[in-house]
């Protein structure tokens, strides 16, 4: 007779083949009763609504939503797919979010067809799915699994008030329009005047003027009377480009310019360069133990100050692969980082280029990182090639990081931001914050902010600064609210206080 952990080897290979075939959403008729329930029962399988799961950790605590924020895009294009087969697509809103590179995961998920019966239907952790009788467009495009009106329908049937509630994701769309054709072509055929007006505004707002006067010189010349109005608020801070191939470049752009004025009215300024770099750097080392208990223990490493100590002094040697071995390499990592920081900042100190300093050298603090677990063969070697070759996601957390494709477009933009940024406050607060919103890294992404964090510091003069473990909800909860809501002011003011204590020097 098998014994229960060869019934559930059994069930896990199962589970296993499904999704080597790519099935996240998981239906009851995939799975008998007796798999199903095992899987269940032992935490590898949560039900999202009646007859349908996802996969899931065991270790996944009650009530988390990692599981969930990670399979919903997945899954909703597999029910829905299933439900509706192709004669459904997602809100022209939605559509432009998508197409801008914003993978939030919404409260709510508009969705249109034919045939909708105008229901809600209730998803795991306050999420849901709002099914709308609506018509839907005759060329749709599909995007992972997902029907999508195009981006030219998208911007004429989206609604006005859309322009203002997320520029940055229109803005972003919009600049993915090299030319006015495939916009034209929609608008003449449904004899689009007043909608025409509003997108000749919004290209001329982001800077594409000869598209506008297009739009506006075919409608006209067409027999419509066409009044141009700028849909959006503001004017564009910045002039954006149309040559990256992901808009995702041009969505930190924007939200880099319309954050900074609000960090330096909330930051405390910069103090300059200090004069002694020696005792800078002297207090830099004094502070090790203590900020490597809290950037470590934020991460979930259970270290200790004594574990911290033994690693520095070298009186550690890597010989098992338990917990206690694999916080122990975690430690000997952030030493070896550190002090590879110091390095860096010594540069800043005299003189250089903050921005030019990490861009240079930030590869080798990450190396530093992770080369102990290397050494002891937890890690692959290929683990320390750079930036990441796969998908990833944030615990706990709606905002979906860019593709490994968007990523290597995405670092060299935010490093000339960095770079070009003449307010130290404002390389401190976004330099942290696009960092772990991009996540280059599979993983130590928040260790590496918090050290570019501190060099940017330095930069002004501030001082070194620590994240207390007990802060640990509330710098999280901030950087969720400007990764999610684009609202920068509760990090700012986070840091500013930590800034302002000074409890550290």
């Amino acid at each position: 007779m098998a014994k229960p952990s060869e019934k559930l080897a059994e069930s896990l290979n199962i589970l296993h083949n499904l999704q080597e075939r790519g099935l996240v959403a998981i239906r009851s008729s995939d799975l008998t009763r007796t798999h199903r329930e095992r899987l269940s029962q032992n935490g590898f399988l949560r039900e999202v609504i009646k007859g349908w799961y996802i996969p899931c950790r065991p270790n996944e605590a009650s009530g988390e939503n990692t599981a969930w924020y990670t399979s919903f895009w997945q899954f909703c294009a597999a029910y829905l797919q299933h439900l509706k087969g192709k004669n459904w697509c997602l809100s022209p809103e939605q559509s432009l979010s998508l197409h801008a590179e914003n993978w939030t995961v919404p409260k709510q998920l508009l969705v249109r067809a034919i045939k909708a019966s105008n229901n809600i239907t209730k998803l795991p952790h306050g999420t849901s799915l709002l099914d709308i009788r609506a018509t839907i467009p005759k060329e749709l495009v599909e995007k992972n699994g997902l029907n999508l009106f195009s981006l030219p329908a998208a911007l004429i049937h989206c609604s006005s008030r859309y322009f203002k509630q997320n520029p940055n994701d229109i803005r972003a769309a919009l600049s993915k329009i090299s030319d006015a054709s495939k916009v034209l072509e929609q608008l003449l055929e449904g004899e689009h005047s007043t909608i025409a007006g509003r997108l000749a505004g919004a290209f001329r707002n982001i800077g594409r003027l000869r598209i506008a006067d297009e739009i506006l010189n075919t409608m006209r010349a067409a027999g419509y009377n066409v009044r141009e109005n700028d849909p959006f608020e503001t004017a564009t801070p910045i002039l954006l480009s149309a040559r990256e191939q992901s808009p995702y470049v041009n969505r930190i752009r924007l939200m880099w310019h319309e954050m900074r004025e609000l960090i330096i009215e909330r930051f405390p300024q910069a103090p300059g360069l200090p004069k002694n770099l020696t005792t800078y750097l002297q207090r830099v080392e004094e502070v090790y133990t203590t900020d490597a208990y809290h950037s470590l223990s934020i991460e979930g490493y259970q270290v200790s100050p004594a574990l911290i100590e033994q690693v520095r002094s070298g009186n550690w040697q890597p010989d098992t692969n338990d917990r206690e071995n694999y916080n122990a390499l975690a430690a000997r990592g952030y030493w070896q980082a550190y002090q590879s920081v110091r390095n860096s900042l010594k540069k800043v100190l005299q003189g250089e280029n903050p921005a030019t300093v990490v861009d240079e050298d930030h590869s080798t603090w990450y190396r530093e990182l992770f080369a102990p677990g290397v050494t002891a063969g937890i890690l692959k070697p290929s683990d320390l090639a750079g930036y990441r070759n796969g998908r990833i996601y944030i615990r706990n957390s709606m905002h979906a990081p860019p593709s490994p494709e968007t990523v290597r477009e995405a670092m060299p933009a935010f490093f000339d931001l960095l770079r070009q940024e003449p307010e130290a406050s404002v390389r401190v607060v976004l330099g942290q914050f696009l960092f772990v919103y991009i996540h280059p890294y599979m993983d130590g992404n928040g260790r590496m902010g918090r050290f570019l964090m501190n060099v940017m510091l330095a930069s002004g003069g501030y001082p070194w600064i620590i994240i207390p473990l007990d802060k640990r909800n509330v710098y999280m909860t901030a950087l969720e609210e400007a990764s999610v809501n684009q609202n920068i002011v509760p990090f700012t003011d986070f840091l500013a206080e930590l800034v302002k204590l000074g409890n550290f020097f």
